[in-house]
């Protein structure tokens, strides 16, 4: 369950984050906290599996790099072993199955589609199952933030 506070502080982690010296010091403030019980509120929760993924959302095409992503049937059987090869990739930055026929999707992101063309080629000799590379032809952007709501 989580108290006020918690509420309070994972809405606050949502957008806007402060590019400051002491970022989490001027969050506590925020939430009427010290920076000590901030940190420590946010491991908790993250333990807790209530913060799956904290970080930096990075614009890779600006940054000069190619990206798609990438689509495999797998055998139901054989996901775990899939998605333990997949993720060791340093390449892969999101790996998640779907209720769907095509039930491995994940996102390579490299220098150039040169080298995505290799990595996936790699995975699917490696796997034995066909990589569907799906680049994006038009791009959105999307800001989700969650309302943190008392439990009924």
């Amino acid at each position: 369950m989580l108290s006020e506070m918690d509420r309070a502080l994972l809405q606050r982690m949502q957008g806007d984050f402060p590019v400051c010296d002491r970022p989490y010091a001027r969050i506590a403030e925020e939430v009427g906290m010290t920076e000590q019980e901030c940190l420590s509120r946010l491991q908790t929760l993250q333990s807790e599996g209530w913060i799956r993924r904290f970080g930096a959302i990075l614009d890779s095409k600006t940054l000069g790099y190619a990206s798609t992503l990438c689509a495999m049937k797998v055998a139901q059987e054989d996901v775990p072993a899939v998605g333990e090869i997949i993720n060791h990739y340093e390449a892969v930055t999101h790996n998640y199955v779907r209720n769907h026929p095509y039930n491995i999707w994940f996102t390579l992101i490299a220098a150039d589609q040169k080298e995505i063309q290799r990595l996936s080629q790699e995975i699917e000799l490696t796997t034995q199952y066909e990589v569907h590379t799906l680049p994006a032809k038009k791009r959105y952007k999307i800001n989700v933030q969650f309302q943190v709501h008392k439990e009924r």
